[in-house]
């Protein structure tokens, strides 16, 4: 099988698609479950409480973040309705988003394992860079910022998967590299389009790239991602480096100057860490 071009790769992708010979990621039930109850009128911290607390692992993780300093508790917490009490429904239905996420990165073969894990670490970098920014945009809620952030390279899985049996990208790593940077936000607005998710979100893995984007009016998690992505990459060799910054008007909304070093502004880089370290 050849492929002339990026979109002749998106034409099979979306002929495997047709023929449910491609799976696209999905949420766990548990997330779909949290989200829909926050969403409901009338529901309770009891509510989602009582359904957190049927994922052990889940559970003990939402607990040692409500504790942690990222969310400045005071006294210690040992259960999940005070944990749920003290963080707000908003806040969990991203934070459980967010923990549950890292199970779609587990690679199905031994050949893929290692690009799954880097694609982790780059959107657990993104993630916490863009918590980190949204104290630029107090209007942009931190924890979505930081699922935002884990959302914007979602479109490289499936592609992932389906190239394992194509010789000409599994056996070449440039070409894969550059298949998936060309077709992941592509691919990655078909898997938003599945979720039920706000549109401000669905809208980041498929436009964090598009540094052409004049919109205006405030800031938007696209915007979040976008920094958050070209601080990551700098002085690195990936192509969008060769970005002028000064032409991405993200870095205005936020009130920022392209020549902005975000570590060097204090108080962030405590703050990505600790972000960090509730992902991993």
């Amino acid at each position: 099988m050849q492929f002339n071009s990026v979109n002749d790769f998106l034409v099979h992708v979306q002929e495997e698609l047709d023929n449910d010979r491609l799976i696209l990621p999905t949420l766990p039930d548990i997330a779909i479950k949290v989200r829909n109850t926050v969403d409901k009128e009338g529901s309770t911290a009891q509510d989602l409480a009582n359904i957190i607390i049927t994922d052990a692992v889940l559970s003990a993780r939402i607990i040692q973040v409500a504790n942690s300093p990222l969310y400045k508790g005071t006294a210690e917490i040992n259960n999940i309705q005070l944990a749920v009490a003290r963080l707000g429904s908003d806040t969990i239905r991203s934070l459980v988003t967010s923990f549950v996420m890292q199970q779609m990165y587990t690679p199905t073969s031994k050949a893929l394992e290692s690009h799954f894990q880097t694609i982790w670490e780059e959107s657990i970098n993104v993630s916490a860079i863009s918590r980190a920014l949204s104290g630029f945009a107090p209007h942009l809620n931190a924890d979505e910022a930081m699922l935002a952030g884990l959302l914007h390279q979602i479109g490289k899985l499936p592609i992932l998967l389906l190239v394992e049996n194509i010789p000409e990208f599994r056996d070449s790593p440039a070409r894969l590299n550059k298949l998936l940077e060309k077709a992941h936000p592509l691919i990655g607005k078909i898997i938003m389009d599945t979720w039920n998710f706000p549109d401000e979100l669905k809208l980041v893995s498929s436009q964090y790239v598009n540094f052409t984007n004049q919109s205006e009016g405030p800031a938007t998690y696209v915007d979040l991602v976008q920094v958050a992505f070209l601080q990551s990459i700098a002085g690195t060799d990936h192509p969008a480096c060769r970005i002028d910054c000064s032409t991405v008007h993200a870095f205005d909304k936020l009130g920022l100057t392209a020549e902005t070093e975000i570590l060097e502004i204090q108080g962030i880089p405590e703050e990505i860490e600790l972000a960090k370290a509730s992902l991993f």
